[in-house]
């Protein structure tokens, strides 16, 4: 298991963005791109299996040992291009396996006995880039010299500096102000670098303060490498943004635009007061067949107010948001993950990229602020083509808004809460 460490830095004079609306219309225009549509992607499996990808034994052994026998539709159309060294962007619906896409073809790729840091993954939080590391280390099971390195914010710069000496590691997986700040120094070299990869790019790319930190990264790196970049939503304006990292790219979007929503998991909504929300919550949690639930709200002050009204009428709940301490934060990710508790209340942070498989509840406490938000919040539940379910509060006229777009924009029918909802319909076996 890699080390987890890290601090939030501000870097200042950072080097600006320069592009014209002009200029991402005609890359627009220009870029053809590979849009998948498939018919039937609520399962997304392929007769094909792992075997015809051709990977090294030690990758093929360690899939074998994990039951994986057939790629998803992200992973059959990206892989075979990405082991070659391909430019990739991709975006697929949560769930698909976009993370062991990266994983495979770094992994495929690395010599296995590697001198340096050869691959760097950036992402947007702690507890993702801990899930990814989590990720290189289950698939380097017989490949003992790989080494993985975790690099965020929260600890002293220090701690990284003498991690990245002591442990040598090969593959780093960070936030994008850490990794920036440790390279400005030199104490992190970054001129092996041979794969460059965005998980939850859109997010990073949006951020005019996070892309300046990713710009001035990419600049660190030599210019003969392959970069990857993903997530499961990926606006036409940031598209080309993405691409302006990239050489001739493989553009992969599958269930572009309408297509994007789960169709394992069942969707609802309830109209409500504000003042009644914790009783319709609590009459949910008792009601419902669950193996764990994830409550969202939208604040880090309402999401430890609710988490302490649940413990104290015996829910056995734990929180997750970013003023807990990174300690804290891993903690109760470990916790959730390991399946040490069944319910987790979070803020957005949570919403993002990480997969915990008995997921398959997930309620709005407080509805999302936007349809890409509400889709990778629910977007934990029903992952993989499995089954789930989705309860979304409903209070304002503004939460009315977002839910016609949610079904507007993804083509889903969210549907009026029932009394009774069968369990066989959310939950899997």
């Amino acid at each position: 298991m890699a080390e987890t460490n890290n601090p939030d830095v501000d870097i200042n004079e950072l080097a600006e963005y320069e592009e014209s609306d002009e200029e991402v219309q005609n890359d627009a225009n220009l870029e053809a791109k590979k849009n998948i549509s498939a018919k039937d992607t609520h399962v997304a499996m392929h007769s094909s299996g792992f075997r015809e990808f051709l990977l090294k034994p030690e990758l093929e052994r360690v899939i074998g040992d994990c039951g994986f026998e057939h790629p998803s539709e992200v992973q059959n159309e990206c892989i075979p291009q990405a082991i070659l060294g391909t430019d990739v962007v991709c975006q697929a619906k949560s769930g698909m396996g976009k993370t062991a896409v990266f994983v495979l073809s770094t992994l495929q790729q690395i010599d296995n006995n590697p001198t340096g840091i050869t691959t760097l993954v950036l992402c947007n939080t702690r507890e993702l880039a801990y899930q990814i590391c989590d990720e290189f280390d289950r698939f380097t099971k017989y490949l003992p010299n790989v080494k993985t390195a975790v690099i965020y914010g929260g600890i002293p710069v220090q701690v990284h500096k003498d991690l990245i000496k002591e442990k040598q590691p090969n593959i780093i997986i960070g936030t994008p102000g850490r990794i920036l700040q440790l390279a400005s120094d030199s104490s992190l070299s970054l001129k092996g670098i041979k794969q460059f990869i965005l998980d939850e790019c859109d997010t990073m790319l949006e951020s005019l303060d996070m892309r300046k930190d990713v710009q001035k990264i990419f600049k660190l790196i030599p210019a003969n490498k392959q970069v990857m970049m993903f997530s499961a939503t990926l606006s036409d304006s940031i598209r080309p943004v993405c691409k302006k990292f990239m050489n001739n790219p493989l553009e992969i979007y599958i269930n572009d635009g309408s297509k994007l929503t789960l169709h394992g998991l069942q969707q609802y909504y309830v109209n409500l007061q504000e003042t009644e929300k914790n009783k319709k919550l609590i009459e949910l949690l008792d009601s419902l067949d669950f193996n764990q639930a994830v409550i969202f709200v939208k604040s880090v002050q309402r999401a430890a107010a609710l988490n302490k009204i649940l413990q104290e009428i015996g829910f056995p709940s734990i929180c997750i948001h970013r003023d807990l301490s990174q300690t804290e934060r891993i903690e109760q990710y470990r916790k959730f993950k390991n399946f040490e508790s069944r319910i987790m209340v979070a803020t957005n942070i949570f919403g993002r990229g990480i997969d915990v498989e008995r997921v398959n509840v997930v309620i709005n406490y407080d509805m999302a602020e936007s349809a890409d938000t509400y889709l990778h919040r629910v977007g934990r539940a029903g992952r993989f083509g499995t089954k789930g379910l989705a309860i979304s509060f409903i209070t304002s006229d503004e939460d009315k808004e977002v839910l016609a777009n949610v079904q507007s924009k993804f083509v889903v029918s969210v549907k009026d809460l029932p009394a009774k909802i069968d369990p066989s319909t959310y939950m899997s076996g």
